[in-house]
Formats: C-alpha cells, structure tokens, sequence
C-alpha cells in the first residue's frame, strides 16, 4: 500500500486524529483565529494589494490535468534525486523567517518535524534560533540554510561558513529582499518583530556581527538590533558578487528568486548549482508574475543543466503534481506549514506536510502516473 493509502486508512481507521484541519482553507482560518492581528498578518499578507499572492493560485488553475486511465499504479515511487542525494518526496520547507511569533519554538519545532518526515529544512537567516540550534533539532534529517546577504559582506561569509560546519548541505541565497517591500499590514500594524529582538539569532550568536558591536547583545539588546537594522539589506549586490560567496564554501548553491529567464541564463553562467522560482509568496512585488508562469520558461532555458525549484502559492497534491509537470525537480512548501506550527507545534507541522504528501502520491496515481520522473507537459493541458 502506497503512501496516500496508508494515511487515509490509519485516519479512516481512527488510528490517528488530525491536530490541524486538512483543507488549506480552515488551516489558514483556525491559524487566523488562534494569532493575535499582527503576527497573522506578518505571515499572512504580501506586498502591496496583493496581486502576486492572488496571481500566485490564480496562475495553477490556468493548468488542467488529463489523468490517463488503465495504468498499473498500484506500486508508487515519490523520490527525487538532489545533489547526490535521494529525497523520500518532491517536497522541502521553505526557509520563512522569525517563526516565534507564531510558535515559542519556532524554527526548533518545524526543523524537527520537517527531519522526523524526511522532508529537507531550509533554515532562515531570519531565525529567532541559530542554525546551530536548528540544526541540533534536525538531528541527522537533511537541511539547507538560506542567506540573506548582509550589507557587511563578512557577515554573510562568517554565516556561510557556520552554516557549513554545522551540517547544512547547500546554501540558499534569497535575491529578491534587497530591501522590505511595503507591506501594509504590517504598516498599519506598525509590527516588525525583528525590532522585538525576534528573527535575529543568527546575528546575535555570529561572531563577525557581534564583533562590531560596543556592548555583547546580552548586555545590549537595543544596540543589537539598531546594528541589525542597517546591515540586513544589501541593494547593491550583482551578480559579480555570487564569486565571493563560492569562496566562502565548497556547498551547492541555489539562487531563490528568480522570476525572469535571462536571470535563469545569468545564472548559469556565474556557475550556480541550482535557481529556486519563487516571488517570495508575494511578499516583495506587488503586481510581479506567477511563479507557475515563470517556471516553464526558466525550466526550457536551464534546459536540464542545473535544478529548478519553485516555491509560491503550492497549497495541496495537484499543485505539486502541475509544478513538477511543467519542470520543477522539486517545490518548496511555507505558509501552509507555518499554519501547522501556529496551531500544534511539530504536531502540527508534521501533520500539515503528511497530508500534501498523501494527496501528492494519490494525485499522482489518479493521473496514471507511478513515479515523479514520469510526469511532464503531456500530463496538462492550458485554458
């Protein structure tokens, strides 16, 4: 028996009990109930109107699946290959920022669930809990770590290289938050938790960071965070710069953000290992492209070459099945999750990643597909 099967027998059996709700929809609203106004809407809104985010799932139901029928499907296989590694499932936790507003725990709680389901963490820069930490609680479950690149160039290098020490296996760099977007939410709320001394662990135990300080961040919080507030952007990066970062680390890198096929071209000639398609779930521009309408394009470019991800907007099995259909290795999963760890902890976040998986391998079988290598373009069809 495959793995929807098994998840749907042991809930039809009562052997297990949902801690979260299994529609996205009730997950996001009992998150909605449960959180105080701003942290909801820290997690919640996107940038501007909200266009992006819109255009995000308005982008999937432009893809329709044509399952095929009398295909022998009793025998499933959902792995992928990813840097020399094999991956149960399609499927890793994009790395999203400051969780303790959501959860005491935070990223401690999610990295735990993520390893104890054999889904790959991706760890923020944006961490209440280093990465030492983070990594600590993923024990021996894969897990990447993802840079937001300091305006101090050393910060960033000095974070790379801890990240590498304690066992990430490929760095993240997210491109596209030179700068916060204008996010009115968060505006009206007048909330930026990081001001709060939240999202910032990673700073608070680097050794660069602190180096720069008067007072150690233990003695002065408010010194911290005021340095943090002048060096976390970096708007004047190109894509020169990608070279010091390679020599800061002999680890795979991907670049997270890329919208555009030329950028997808530029990257393949500065020799990164791998591009993440992504619009930040809407975070960043209002008004910017869908990433499942990005995504062919970047794919046809890369042309095999180096691994595409996408992330942005991924809410149940048929969007991963659209996703990798149309040339993504594998897709990054956030808010969702983030819902899980709001209401249960890693209970919830395991649970929460369970059933995508569960509804990605029964999608997949419907379709008369049995492995994620068989599903491509013929499988869809544009209205």
């Amino acid at each position: 028996m495959s793995y929807g099967n098994q998840v749907q027998f042991k809930v039809y059996k009562e052997q297990e009990h949902a801690v979260v709700p299994v529609s996205y929809e009730e997950l996001e609203a009992a998150a909605r109930k449960k959180l105080e106004n701003a942290p909801y809407h820290y997690v919640a809104a996107s940038a501007g109107g909200e266009e992006t985010a819109k255009a995000n799932r308005d982008g999937f139901y432009q893809w329709k699946i044509i399952p095929r029928m009398l295909r022998d499907t009793t025998k499933r296989d959902l792995s992928v290959e990813l840097f020399g590694q094999t991956l149960p499932y399609p499927v890793l936790c994009a790395p999203v920022g400051v969780q303790s507003i959501v959860h005491p725990e935070g990223e401690i709680a999610s990295a735990r669930a993520a390893a104890s389901m054999g889904v790959p963490f991706i760890s923020s820069t944006a961490s209440t809990h280093s990465l030492e930490k983070v990594a600590a609680a993923a024990e021996d479950g894969l897990k990447w770590y993802q840079l937001y690149w300091s305006s101090d160039r050393e910060i960033a290098a000095s974070m790379v290289q801890r990240a590498e020490k304690a066992g990430y296996k490929a760095i993240v760099i997210t491109l596209d938050t030179p700068m916060m977007a204008w996010r009115e939410k968060d505006i009206e709320n007048a909330y930026l938790p990081f001001l709060m001394g939240q999202g910032i662990g990673n700073y608070l135990e680097d050794p660069v960071f602190c180096s720069r300080l008067a007072k150690p961040p233990q003695e002065d919080l408010v010194g911290a965070v005021t340095y943090w507030s002048r060096v976390f952007g970096n708007p004047g990066l190109t894509w020169e710069d990608l070279q010091f970062i390679r020599m800061q680390t002999s680890l795979p890198i991907l670049l997270k953000g890329i919208l555009h096929p030329d950028d997808a071209k530029l990257a393949l000639e500065h020799g990164m290992d791998g591009i993440i398609v992504s619009n930040h779930g809407g975070r960043q521009v209002d008004g910017a492209i869908s990433t499942i309408e990005a995504l062919p394009e970047i794919c046809e470019v890369v042309n095999g070459e180096i691994p595409v991800l996408m992330d942005s907007g991924i809410r149940r099995g048929a969007d991963i099945v659209k996703a990798l259909a149309l040339g993504a290795k594998a897709i990054l999963v956030g808010r969702p999750y983030i819902y899980g760890l709001a209401l249960a902890g890693d209970a919830g976040v395991k649970q929460v990643l369970r059933n995508l998986i569960a509804d990605l391998d029964l999608t997949m079988a419907l379709s008369g597909k049995t492995s994620i290598k068989e599903l491509d373009r013929s499988l869809l069809k544009r209205m």
